[in-house]
């Protein structure tokens, strides 16, 4: 057998639960290192079994019960929390910051992945008509009309 083995019965030898096979008592002898741990368990298990628990006080009783009708008298409710300073500190953080971050995100125009919300102009609209000569900007760029009308002094006049 080996001393691992020996290790996860030790505390079952000790006890008296389980007896000493010729295996374990063939390694425990040629192993002085696992019957040494077998006797500082021994010794362990005969100082817990002489401890005894102390006696409470006489009044432990009393004094128990007046603390559980204090708990008891205490206000409870679903804002009973509140009262704690760092529970009320942290929602209001909480709140600050969720009320921020709803807002960047609601005037940045984004959705998702950073991907920008984009309207669909009706053809025909001034706004539809302007997005229009945006795309096509080159294209229009080859048209000079308005440099042959007149109105296009006044236009330039009063800006």
């Amino acid at each position: 057998m080996k001393c691992q083995e020996i290790c996860a019965l030790l505390p079952d030898l000790a006890a008296g639960r389980d007896t000493i096979t010729p295996e374990v008592g063939d390694h425990l002898n040629g192993c002085a290192a696992c019957a040494g741990t077998l006797a500082e368990v021994r010794q362990t298990m005969a100082l817990l079994d002489e401890w005894r628990a102390p006696e409470p006080s006489p009044y432990f009783d009393t004094r128990l019960m007046a603390r559980v009708r204090e708990e008891k008298a205490k206000p409870s409710g679903w804002l009973q929390w509140m009262r704690k300073p760092a529970l009320a500190v942290s929602l209001a953080v909480l709140m600050v910051m969720s009320i921020t971050l709803f807002r960047n995100d609601a005037g940045l125009g984004t959705r998702g992945g950073g991907q920008v919300a984009t309207m669909v102009a009706e053809p025909g609209t001034a706004v539809g008509d302007l997005s229009a000569m945006d795309k096509n900007s080159e294209l229009y760029s080859d048209f000079d009309v308005l440099d042959d009308l007149q109105v296009q002094q006044d236009v330039n006049a009063n800006p």
